[in-house]
């Protein structure tokens, strides 16, 4: 019969700890899954909820949460930005932005009108010209793109005119161009039939969605299997193998 042999003190703790450690990953995984989640379902009622002023959430937005707010103010159109090639889009195009100026406040609230589709050249799409005087605007207050390393540094300041393009929209290049401070989110607009700008503004969790962070779990979990398996394999004690007497 196939028998065991006796582990030494360290392999057993060295496979335990290996385990444990490849479990716990694996349950912080799922926990990360849960919480997206929870962001989805809070995301998905906010789009529908009856928008609230937008000065009682302007400065201090609530953590993991996504007011949907009214606001008024008048647009700076002659100072747009573009992000290049936003991910949800396979053709290209461009994603625009724009600061709000609000009555009586040095700080400006930047607009996401939405998306253009590319022309299938390297020219930007053409931008519909913007209203005039005040406008009331409805919309998501969401936290601003995400940001990554931007070689050459800030693209914005070597841009002599408007609009301005960039593959990061980052806050602090943004108002140190225009000059002023910006409010720490942006203002998703909502959806307009109407309005030339796609308006689908799905939660972008860059990466990590929380699918990912299951195939994640299961991956962590499957390793600790394997320590434990490999672990019983080595030390599995073989029958010797018979010999035939001559």
């Amino acid at each position: 019969m196939t028998g065991w042999r006796r582990p030494a003190w360290w392999s057993v703790l060295l496979a335990v700890a290996a385990a444990a450690l490849f479990v716990r990953l694996g349950v912080w995984q799922l926990d990360r899954a849960a919480y997206k989640d929870r962001l989805v379902r809070r995301y998905a009622a906010a789009a529908v909820a009856a928008p609230v002023p937008f000065g009682r959430v302007a400065v201090a937005p609530p953590a993991d949460a996504f007011p949907r707010v009214a606001v008024g103010g008048r647009y700076l159109g002659d100072r747009v930005y573009l992000l290049d090639n936003p991910r949800h889009d396979a053709r290209g195009g461009v994603e625009a932005y724009v600061p709000l100026a609000l009555a009586d406040e040095q700080r400006l609230l930047l607009v996401d009108l939405g998306f253009l589709p590319g022309t299938g050249n390297d020219k930007p799409p053409q931008l519909p010209p913007l209203p005039q005087g005040e406008v009331r605007l409805h919309g998501l207050y969401l936290p601003p793109p995400g940001v990554g390393l931007e070689l050459g540094g800030d693209a914005l300041a070597s841009q002599a005119h408007w609009p301005k393009t960039t593959i990061y929209l980052d806050l602090g290049q943004v108002a140190k161009d225009l000059g002023r401070p910006l409010y720490p989110r942006v203002l998703a607009l909502d959806a307009d039939p109407a309005a030339i700008y796609q308006r689908a503004h799905a939660f972008d969790f860059s990466s990590m969605p929380p699918a990912r962070h299951r195939a994640y779990a299961f991956q962590w979990f499957s390793f600790a299997v394997a320590v434990l398996v490999i672990f019983a394999i080595l030390h599995r004690k073989r029958r010797p193998r018979r010999t035939d007497d001559r």
